[in-house]
């Protein structure tokens, strides 16, 4: 690992109440940059009071969240993870680590600990999604909640989606750049008390975001 640790970007939208125990996850020498999306219920002073880097980004998508955070980001290697509380920080290392033995990315298939952590919605889209990545060879069961790829190339890569088919995009361009893709089984909660998913929290949420995937499919 380089001398600048690793950055891991924290798309925040009205995560207070789960913000203390994701920041308190994160490993030694990984440090959280929250962007915040528009939260009303305090999320950027939560973040900031934990030790986490504080960003405002007003333009409203998570891939717009997720791009001004590895502007921001310093580190030669960058980790992006949900910051609902669903996801456990201290996974990261693995990922991490896979990046720097030579992967270009680095990624986590979610295993939820119970059929409440991952509403049947949300696990058929991408199980759908996940099956027509695999047909264009990519070897994944998952759409990458998180994940650790080098900055450089990740900004090179030129991701353009700004909504909820950034990670999507993602993985296909990685596909057609030839990245060697890792995959790796990451525990899957339920989000904490007091926070609302924006994509599995209701059917709604989940169709808003397959038309985003759909409209990256199709370029």
């Amino acid at each position: 690992m380089n001398e600048l640790g690793v950055d891991v970007v924290l798309p925040c939208l009205d995560e207070a109440a789960a913000l203390p125990g994701v920041l308190a996850s994160l490993p030694p020498g990984y440090r959280a940059i929250a962007v915040d999306n528009g939260s009303r219920d305090g999320s950027p002073d939560v973040a900031a009071a934990h030790g986490a880097k504080v960003v405002d980004e007003p333009r409203r998508g998570y891939g717009a969240a997720v791009h001004t955070g590895l502007e921001i980001a310093t580190a030669d290697i960058v980790c992006f993870a949900d910051a609902d509380g669903s996801l456990d920080l201290a996974e990261l290392p693995r990922l991490v680590a896979a990046v720097a033995e030579g992967a270009d990315l680095a990624v986590g298939r979610r295993v939820p600990v119970s059929r409440a952590a991952w509403p049947w919605h949300a696990r058929a889209g991408n199980a759908v999604l996940s099956l027509l990545l695999r047909s264009r060879g990519l070897p994944v069961r998952d759409i990458a909640p998180l994940r650790a790829v080098r900055r450089q190339e990740l900004l090179a890569l030129g991701v353009a989606d700004r909504a909820f088919g950034y990670p999507l995009e993602l993985l296909v361009k990685a596909q057609r750049a030839g990245w060697v893709v890792r995959e790796f089984d990451v525990t899957y909660r339920e989000r904490a008390r007091g926070t609302k998913s924006k994509v599995s929290g209701s059917v709604r949420g989940t169709l808003r975001a397959v038309r985003d995937f759909g409209r990256v499919l199709a370029r």
